[in-house]
Order: structure tokens, then sequence, then C-alpha cells
């Protein structure tokens, strides 16, 4: 569209399903560029993409003429199929449903960044729990804690 001119920033995080720690080492990196990779065929723009065994964070620029929903919607359904095609795991790979989703301003970027950047020292300090619940505090998500967590009963 001609004369529209919008920078949004967007931090979204997932989790394994079950919070399950099966982000392997032997796959992580080519996980996080394929995921970046995945975001940047949307028509979006990477910043980052990192995580842990259990959960990804993914920082950047959102189109405009998409939401974020059908982003994180194609980029969770390509991942997990990418890791189940390349026979990563025993088990069959699943993302949890929903994501976290949280707007940033450009001052913010290298901050948000470093954070990102530096998730395997951040969870040495404070579980993934910890951490989402805080980020949905910090942003005035409403949220329901029945749909809190999928986990295996």
């Amino acid at each position: 569209m001609p004369n529209t001119y919008v920078k949004i920033y967007v931090q979204a995080v997932f989790a394994v399903k079950y919070r399950d720690s099966l982000i392997k080492d032997s796959f992580k990196k080519q996980l996080f560029a394929v995921i970046g990779n995945l975001i940047n065929e949307t028509g979006c723009h990477t910043i980052i993409v990192n995580g842990v065994e259990d959960h990804v964070h993914c920082f950047f620029q959102l189109k405009t003429t998409l939401s974020l929903s059908e982003v994180m919607k194609s980029v969770k359904a390509k991942s997990s199929k990418w890791i189940n095609e390349n026979d990563f795991l025993k088990e069959r790979f699943e993302w949890q449903r929903g994501f976290g989703g949280f707007s940033y301003n450009q001052s913010a970027i290298s901050k948000v960044f470093k954070y990102i950047e530096n998730q395997e020292e951040h969870h040495k300090k404070q579980s993934f729990k910890d951490e989402y619940l805080q980020l949905l505090k910090i942003f005035e998500v409403d949220f329901d804690e029945n749909y809190w967590f999928e986990e295996l009963v």
C-alpha cells in the first residue's frame, strides 16, 4: 500500500508440547536458522531466534499485511514438520498450542536482542514458566490459568 509506513517489532515465545526438553544441541542451531528463514519467507524480517531445550524466542519485524497469528501458525507447522522429516528424534515432535507475543519500540531492539541471545545463561537462573509469567505480567496480558500450559497428567 502506498504511503503506509510501519515498523512493528515483536517477540514471539512458544514451547515444545508438554514443555518437554526435545530441542537437542545436535540440531538446535539448525532449527533456529530454519525458524528464522520461515519468518523471513512470510515477508517479515527476523532479527534473532534463540531458545533452550523446551522453548523458543523469535524477535522480528512484523509485515504490516500479516497478523502475528498467521506468522506463528506457519512457522510452528513448518518447523515441526522439518524436525519430524529429518528424524532428529525417536518420538514425534510437536509445539504446544498457542504462543506469547510482545511488542517493542525501536529503542528496545538491542536490549531484547541481548536477552534472547543469552537464553542459555538466563535459564540457569529462571525457569521458562517463571519467565513466561513475568512477560505476561510486564505486558499486562490477561490469561486464563486453565490454559496456562498443556501438561501430561
